[in-house]
């Protein structure tokens, strides 16, 4: 049993006609014997056709088809609609420096001395510790 996601990408190699004649004839054995992948194919078949609506005499380009359908939906209107930006952008804010000194915890909170002096006291607990253990 394959899963459904590979069962997908089988349909939608057949549909798209992208196997080989090995992978081809297996295909159409397991539309006559496997009900859900023949489902599957069924469905991918029905959306395609769907977005082919060209008359069958007239070649179209059918990425401008897809792409005129996508900007119908709603959801592409709205979007549209909602990023009409102000013709004038504000600039960007930009921090030149900080007004106060940085907290908290994290590589800027412990700079200038207070950082000097905890260093100093850390070798000098290590040195200590090093000492004492080998005494």
């Amino acid at each position: 049993m394959s899963s459904e996601s590979d069962r997908v990408a089988r349909a939608g190699d057949y549909v798209f006609g992208l196997m080989n004649d090995r992978e081809r004839a297996r295909a159409e054995r397991d539309l006559e014997i496997d009900p859900a992948f023949r489902d599957m194919v069924l469905r991918l078949d029905e959306r395609l056709r769907a977005l082919n609506s060209v008359a069958p005499g007239r070649r179209a380009n059918h990425w401008e088809l897809i792409s005129r359908r996508l900007a119908e939906l709603p959801q592409m209107q709205t979007r549209l609609a909602g990023s009409a930006s102000p013709e004038v952008e504000p600039p960007p804010m930009m921090i030149h420096r900080l007004e106060r000194k940085p907290y908290g915890i994290g590589p800027h909170s412990l700079g200038g001395r207070l950082g000097l002096v905890i260093a100093l006291a850390l070798v000098a607990a290590f040195a200590l510790g090093y000492l004492a253990g080998t005494l």
